[in-house]
């Protein structure tokens, strides 16, 4: 089980500690919750200055979910992991539908708004909001770590993948248009994208062999978009049959195939967008940040015969690992949601206006996306409820629990458990 994060009188960070310890702490009144995502202490009592073992954050950048672990260097201990699943691709779907909104605004007969030009050029090393929300994602937990336990080191997965060198072999020279790139091996990028499994019968755990979907006998290329993996059997039983033909009594999989081998790389392309910048955001921290291909990653976890998760990935970056510790270690699920939307005018999907936001957000103390815990005591919605809240000014509170929407909860019977930082948190 992971362990407890804990603090001193000092907010300055100790070691992290048994869940049992921590426990018995609360039980003694020698300790008090000061955040209840990461779990962490704060002592009630000070105490005299103790020496802390240093601990390393390793950080396994994706595009859509991102490995993090905490791990003490002497001896590989993993105490503390999670996972945290970026809103990147829904960024982007909202930018788009505003660049909707206004341009059919600017068309129809209504007040004239004039698109702007001259005031659009980008600084450099400008990245796009989407990609941008990664590296913020990533810094705001590094940030807040950093805080609550004793880091003196990070590590960072620098991963490569070659996206012109994958579509195109035969590229070389002044073909790059923005230099070489060191990069992934094809049949890894392969692994990745066919989720290591066969592609015409879907077995897992068995050896898998590159299998071109269009024959090179018959013209096809060793572009990636005419590869896939398969199983010796399958691999054999294809020869050079073209793929129309081997799967002619199965149309859905002709079709689940060929739509996904030509799949855009955008996974790809936005980890390699940010790694630099996440670098950079890191170096920043003015801790010593080491970094690691994800070859090396791989190499350390099947040393160790560990399973491919995304925090495991983290604990394994870099030349720091020798040897893991992750029984028990159970990690934290952390996904991106954002603060809101600072819309004052809310649109159907016409972009005509249909609703307005008030600019005033606390009610009572209470945000809109809080967790609370309510303790109704008489009426028809006596009971406890536990849950997100959605905050009216006339007092009246939605709870979003497990179970269901509960309305009409006064906020006299609410207290704080978490507040809103723009993360939903699970295990």
């Amino acid at each position: 089980m992971s362990k407890v994060l804990v603090i001193d009188t000092n907010k300055r960070p100790l070691d992290p500690i048994h869940p049992a310890q921590a426990r018995q702490l609360l039980r003694n009144d020698k300790a008090a919750i000061f955040y209840r995502f990461p779990f962490t202490l704060i002592l009630k009592e000070s105490r005299p200055e103790v020496s802390v073992q240093p601990l390393r954050f390793k950080i396994d950048p994706g595009a859509k979910t991102t490995g993090l672990a905490l791990l003490n260097d002497k001896t590989g201990e993993v105490v503390w992991a999670a996972e945290l699943q970026h809103r990147g691709f829904a960024i982007r779907e909202s930018l788009i539908s505003r660049r909707q909104l206004r341009r059919s605004r600017r068309n129809r007969k209504t007040r004239y708004r004039a698109p702007r030009f001259n005031n659009r050029t980008k600084p450099k090393g400008w990245l796009p909001p989407s990609l941008m929300s990664r590296v913020y994602n990533i810094e705001t937990w590094v940030k807040r770590l950093c805080k609550l336990a004793p880091i003196t080191g990070i590590s960072q997965e620098l991963v490569k993948f070659d996206t012109q060198l994958i579509q195109n072999p035969e590229i070389s020279g002044k073909e790059y248009q923005q230099g070489t790139l060191a990069g992934y091996e094809t049949r890894e990028y392969l692994l990745d994208k066919w989720l290591r499994q066969c592609a015409y019968c879907k077995i897992k755990d068995v050896p898998l062999q590159i299998e071109h979907i269009h024959p090179r006998s018959l013209g096809g290329s060793n572009r990636i978009s005419n590869l896939c993996l398969a199983c010796e059997k399958c691999n054999l039983k294809k020869g050079n049959k073209p793929i129309e033909l081997f799967l002619k009594n199965k149309p859905d999989l002709l079709k689940k195939i060929l739509s996904e081998a030509k799949k855009p790389l955008a996974d790809t392309t936005a980890v390699n967008a940010t790694r630099f910048k996440l670098l950079e955001v890191l170096k920043a921290t003015e801790l010593p940040v080491e970094t690691g291909s994800g070859g090396l990653t791989k190499f350390n976890r099947t040393q160790q015969g560990l399973d491919k998760t995304h925090w495991i990935d983290a604990a394994c970056v870099g030349l720091s690992t020798l040897t893991l510790v992750v029984k028990y270690v159970k990690p934290l699920l952390l996904k991106a949601t954002g603060h809101g939307t600072r819309q004052m005018c809310g649109t159907d999907k016409y972009g005509f206006s249909t609703r307005h936001r008030e600019r005033k957000v606390l009610h009572f103390g209470f945000r809109t996306g809080d967790i609370v815990k309510a303790v109704v005591e008489s009426g028809k919605k006596t009971g406890k409820y536990v849950g997100r809240v959605l905050c009216r000014k006339s007092g009246s509170f939605d709870i979003s629990t497990k179970s269901g929407r509960v309305s009409g909860i006064s906020y006299k019977c609410c207290t704080h458990i978490h507040k809103n930082d723009g993360y939903n948190y699970a295990f």
